[in-house]
């Protein structure tokens, strides 16, 4: 069986579910990666068959969205020339892990995919919002990627065809411990946002992981790390609580180890609003922006705040996988007929 797999790289959750989902998914057979978007930093040991600029999102230098650039550096014309040339009537199966490129080419040619991931549990309305929808928000969640079935994955089973999120191997088999330290992963904040109100807390050690930063190295109560899986990983494992975005693997992972979490969306990012507002209910602690007057004494509030007891489930790969994969050749053969 010859299996595509269409990976979203804006940002790097989906490469991170990626590369843990790819040695389950070989077992169905061969599989042929597409990564599409310009705005992940990790290293993807993938086999990338194929790679696009796609559409991607691009972030300000304090929290939120630049839409210049974003403008700039995206081109629908582009996208669709690549959907037409993309070959993907040379496979049995086609998953799509919300990329507008895929998805328009299975448009254009008659194609069924399965679309799997995050994002396709907004589908469902059951699915947290903000107390204010943002229509366009919710235009781009059901229209960017459309498919003919949906797998969601999200914290709860808000719906029969969502499931717990994918957890790394890692965080499946740690013996998570309590070091003291306080992972920052806020990859929409440079340095010089946040960095004086890191250091109004001495008393706190924190482990940044930022972006421009190639070898460990310390200033004061914060230890500054590069971008890695590995570093990120045993920092989390060992941490107290982390302080990061909006996205959903991150946070997953944290409550998976029932680590203290803090979460602060991108401005302007409405899956990652969408997002706060489902922790929001779970009884996390969510801010509205880092770049502020009190930054650190929301830290302290949080740092002293109880904090809830979630027990985070995980999903079982296999079992969703080969639902996924024969979903989906299911639906090439009735498209077929």
């Amino acid at each position: 069986m010859k299996i595509f797999y269409a990976v979203q790289a804006t940002g790097n959750g989906h490469i991170s579910r990626a590369i843990q989902l790819l040695p389950y998914l070989e077992k169905f057979g061969t599989v042929d990666i597409m990564l599409s978007g310009a705005n992940a930093t990790l290293p993807a040991p993938l086999p990338i068959k194929y790679r696009s600029k796609g559409l991607s999102l691009f972030y300000s230098q304090c929290g939120g969205l630049n839409y210049k650039r974003m403008w700039r550096d995206n081109s629908l014309f582009r996208a669709i020339r690549e959907a037409k040339q993309l070959p993907l009537e040379k496979y049995d199966v086609i998953i799509n892990d919300f990329d507008f490129i895929t998805a328009k080419a299975c448009s254009i040619k008659g194609l069924s995919s399965v679309q799997f991931g995050h994002q396709a549990s907004f589908m469902s309305p059951h699915a947290p919002r903000p107390a204010e929808k943002n229509l366009f928000g919710e235009l781009v969640l059901k229209k960017y990627a459309p498919a003919t079935d949906y797998v969601g994955l999200h914290f709860q089973a808000y719906d029969d065809f969502i499931y717990p999120p994918v957890i790394k191997d890692v965080f499946r088999q740690a013996d998570a411990k309590d070091e003291g330290h306080i992972c920052v992963y806020l990859p929409a904040y440079e340095r010089h946002c946040i960095e004086h109100h890191l250091k109004a807390l001495p008393h706190v050690n924190f482990h940044w992981f930022l972006y421009g930063i190639t070898e460990p190295e310390r200033n004061g109560n914060i230890t500054y790390y590069p971008v890695s899986n590995e570093l990120f990983n045993q920092s989390l494992i060992t941490c107290h609580g982390i302080i990061t975005g909006g996205g959903f693997e991150t946070p997953a992972e944290a409550l998976y180890l029932q680590k203290r979490l803090m979460s602060i969306p991108i401005r302007g990012q409405y899956e990652q609003r969408c997002n706060a507002a489902a922790l929001q209910q779970m009884g996390i602690t969510v801010l509205q922006d880092a770049d502020t007057d009190y930054f650190s004494n929301d830290i302290e509030q949080w740092l002293n705040a109880s904090q809830p007891a979630i027990q985070q489930k995980a999903a079982d790969i296999e079992s969703i996988l080969f639902k996924v994969v024969n979903m989906a050749r299911k639906n090439a053969m009735l498209s077929v007929a």
